[in-house]
């Protein structure tokens, strides 16, 4: 017992009870998100089926989702070249579905990975120096600009292979996960700067104590949006030269008016952006458990 005022004060723990009760309640309320997914799921394709059943959308604009699924299986399956023919092709470009998504997914862990790392010190330095007001201004510029503005130098700088797509990339996280980490750095309050200042701590212990526990939930966020966004221009980044890319198929199938196909890679294309996500909001959880609480 805590004593207020004379007075004795319970403590605050919660019993087994109650903690099996908000167990039990968060499991109902996943059970009643997945429902309402489902049905929202089910609701989505059974219109979609009776758009393409009716005709009122040609196939050649929408396909039914049979034949959706039709060129998933085939894109991920040894299948005769042509109906009756003897030749046997390797899913889709001579690469199966799944081939195209990793070969996608290691671009785009290069060039996150790089652009965290780059961005981070250099928000960090900038944040912290008289650098900022010098780099800034530039670094804003930079991320103004869209991707497909300089995919081309990019080609003519590094050539049609993985080293420009890996560079663009770069360029589409580097400046949001920079921001970001300017912002938490600013963001930090002066008088804990100062509390710590007063103990005794160093320049570098401040930063280490307080600022980057400080600045970690901005970061994170920043990488989360970055992610999103190179993910975004995995297609402008697999224009030229992009297979094995799960971009480079959907621009390929789409020049070949395969719409299946396009349609088949868009849906892996946003899956996969929903599980990147998903996993940076757990590790965010597990790295920033204090934020929203402190």
């Amino acid at each position: 017992m805590v004593q207020l005022e004379g007075r004795p004060v319970p403590p605050t723990t919660a019993t087994p009870e109650s903690r099996r009760t908000e167990r039990a309640t968060r499991r109902r309320t996943r059970l009643q998100r997945l429902a309402v997914h489902g049905a929202s799921l089910a609701a989505l394709l059974l219109g979609w089926w009776l758009v393409t059943r009716t005709g009122l959308v040609r196939p050649l604009y929408l396909p039914p989702p049979a034949d959706v699924w039709d060129a998933f299986v085939r894109a991920n399956t040894d299948h005769p070249i042509s109906p009756g023919s003897d030749r046997i092709v390797r899913g889709e470009q001579n690469y199966y579905l799944w081939e195209h998504l990793l070969a996608s997914l290691q671009r785009i862990a290069i060039g996150v990975g790089g652009g965290v790392l780059l961005g981070i010190p250099l928000g960090l330095l900038m944040g912290t120096t008289w650098l900022g007001v010098v780099l800034e201004p530039y670094l804003n510029f930079l991320r103004s600009l869209p991707p497909l503005a300089y995919i081309g130098l990019l080609i003519v700088w590094f050539g049609i292979g993985d080293t420009s797509k890996i560079w663009l990339l770069f360029l589409a996280v580097f400046p949001p996960v920079a921001m970001a980490t300017i912002s938490g750095v600013r963001g930090v309050r002066e008088d804990q700067l100062n509390a710590v200042r007063s103990l005794g701590a160093s320049r570098r212990q401040a930063l280490t104590s307080v600022v980057l526990p400080a600045t970690l939930p901005e970061v994170l966020t920043g990488i989360r949006v970055a992610t999103g966004f190179a993910w975004t221009t995995v297609v402008a980044a697999e224009i030229a030269n992009g297979i094995p890319g799960i971009g480079g198929l959907a621009y390929l199938a789409g020049e070949q008016l395969r719409t299946p196909l396009v349609i088949a890679s868009i849906l892996v294309i946003g899956l996969a952006a929903i599980a990147l996500d998903l996993g940076l909001k757990h590790l965010e959880k597990s790295l920033v458990p204090w934020r929203g609480k402190a």
